[in-house]
């Protein structure tokens, strides 16, 4: 049985050149993420309550620098994702991510901010320990949640314009997970059962 991720995908963010590295991204990784969000979709829309759609990072704003990571989104619009809380299936040079995601151009932040400071104990009781948060999705460092952290997020949420909202987990690229479709999607369900909490706060926004 082949594994689901190789060495080689990982590899693919080594490649120097913008065009070089954009022509194996997309014949490489964009298919397989493609794949995996598609398979996911179903158990989405059961976890959300929502229709999901599948969009496929296009880096197409790049003109110089070539992108470092790379992914597939769950989103309840057909036309985009980025607005909209989705999750995200992706890679790194140095990681595979599965994760809840928030990002800067979500108008909905600042009620997420409030919800996550009023439900915060229940949330921390639903996020398992092991799950690593961010406050920026375009830096490949995430960190176990603390009070402090988790504070720091809702507030940031709440009175600053770029802040972001990022959960989840990262599998190394020697982690068993790797090794086979069905294990990788199986780690993908518990994310989105996990973090479907997250996910509501920020639902309700545009429901």
């Amino acid at each position: 049985m082949s594994a689901l991720f190789t060495q080689q995908d990982f590899d693919v963010f080594t490649i120097d050149g913008l065009e070089e590295r954009m022509e194996e991204l997309r014949s490489r990784l964009s298919p397989k993420l493609e794949m995996l969000a598609t398979e996911l979709a179903p158990f989405a829309e059961q976890v959300t309550d929502q229709d999901m759609y599948v969009h496929v990072a296009k880096h197409a704003r790049r003109t110089k620098n070539p992108p470092k990571d790379t992914w597939s989104a769950l989103a309840s619009s057909k036309r985009g994702y980025k607005k909209l809380p989705h999750f995200q299936i992706g890679l790194w040079g140095s990681h595979v991510f599965v994760q809840f995601a928030l990002i800067y151009e979500s108008p909905f932040k600042e009620t997420v901010g409030q919800k996550m400071t009023e439900a915060k104990q229940q949330i921390l009781n639903t996020i398992p320990a092991h799950y690593v948060w961010s406050m920026d999705h375009m830096k490949p460092d995430a960190s176990p949640i603390t009070d402090e952290l988790f504070d720091k997020i809702a507030e940031r949420l709440q009175h600053i314009k770029k802040s972001e909202l990022v959960c989840g987990v990262h599998l190394q690229p020697d982690n068993p997970a790797l090794a086979s479709k069905e294990a990788f999607l199986k780690v993908c369900q518990d994310v989105l059962k996990h973090t479907a909490i997250l996910y509501e706060q920020a639902a309700h926004q545009h429901a």
